[in-house]
């Protein structure tokens, strides 16, 4: 068996080709550059998702699909017609939510469309993202300026994530299902900078800013920041369209209860916050 791992340096990519490596499967790690992709033991091969003639599929029996939905259907169509008959989608929570409704959806739309069988992967907040909005500043000062310290989320352990789309590449009986992933436990912004302080086994300080400032403050960091910055902080909805940021504050995530996590899937109790913060303590110091 071989595997297509697109998205192969990503945040859940880099996981679930390891984890391939280390099931003895046959990965071919999908990256735009593979002089920087440092995925050890794994077959880097070349290609952009946007480009879909650059994409291999030569050998390919089983892909992990990461979302480019510009040319869903193209990728899908020469996957299906090298003779791939799995395809596990990342997907996103928000489809689940119904907020999504232009993003995600058309690569979900594609894959099942096509025939295959077929897994999506619906991970709520990235517990990562806190990487690209507060690195910077923790690294720097030990300090976080952010809006809402006590709005609360879910953040999900990217090794969930990855430990689901595994078991869907690998194992029977996902086909046809898509899975909501999320963190174990609801935890607001200034918990989350706690769990990072104890990590580091140093203080880290949270100043409250206003929604606009933090907005500014994410657009100096530019990447992932800048580009989410809109929507993290409320003044867009996730198609984009104009929103208040005080709608946000008045909803109270608490009254979902617990939601779906790995566990349902791998049997194995969710990673939480704390645990994620101890994984990636290297990356704020």
């Amino acid at each position: 068996m071989r595997v297509l791992v697109t998205g192969a340096t990503g945040n859940v990519g880099r996981h679930v080709t390891a984890g391939l490596v280390e099931a003895h499967i046959q990965v071919s790690a999908l990256t735009r550059d593979p002089a920087r992709a440092r995925l050890p033991a794994a077959e880097v091969v070349q290609g952009d998702l946007t480009r879909p003639d650059s994409v291999p599929f030569d050998g390919v029996d089983r892909m992990f699909l990461f979302p480019e939905p510009s040319t869903a259907k193209e990728i899908v169509e020469r996957a299906k017609q090298a003779g791939v008959q799995r395809i596990v989608v990342l997907s996103s929570g928000a489809v689940s939510g119904g907020f999504d409704t232009t993003f995600h959806p058309p690569v979900e739309q594609a894959v099942q469309e096509s025939g295959l069988e077929w897994t999506h992967l619906r991970p709520g907040e990235f517990a990562a993202n806190k990487l690209s909005l507060w690195g910077p500043s923790i690294r720097a000062e030990r300090l976080v300026r952010d809006a809402n310290p006590d709005a609360a989320w879910f953040p999900v352990h990217e090794r969930d994530v990855a430990d689901v789309a595994l078991k869907a590449l690998l194992e029977e009986g996902h086909h046809g299902k898509a899975y909501d992933i999320n963190g174990p436990e609801l935890i607001s912004l200034r918990a989350q900078v706690e769990a990072i302080a104890d990590a580091l086994g140093e203080e880290v300080r949270f100043e409250e800013v206003t929604p606009a400032q933090a907005r500014e403050i994410y657009l100096k960091i530019g990447g992932f920041a800048a580009e989410a910055a809109d929507f993290l902080l409320g003044f867009t909805d996730y198609d984009g369209n104009p929103a208040d940021p005080a709608d946000s504050v008045d909803f109270d995530p608490s009254t979902l209860g617990p939601l779906p996590t790995a566990q349902s899937v791998t049997g194995s109790p969710p990673r939480t916050f704390a645990q994620w913060a101890r994984d990636h303590v290297q990356d704020f110091r």
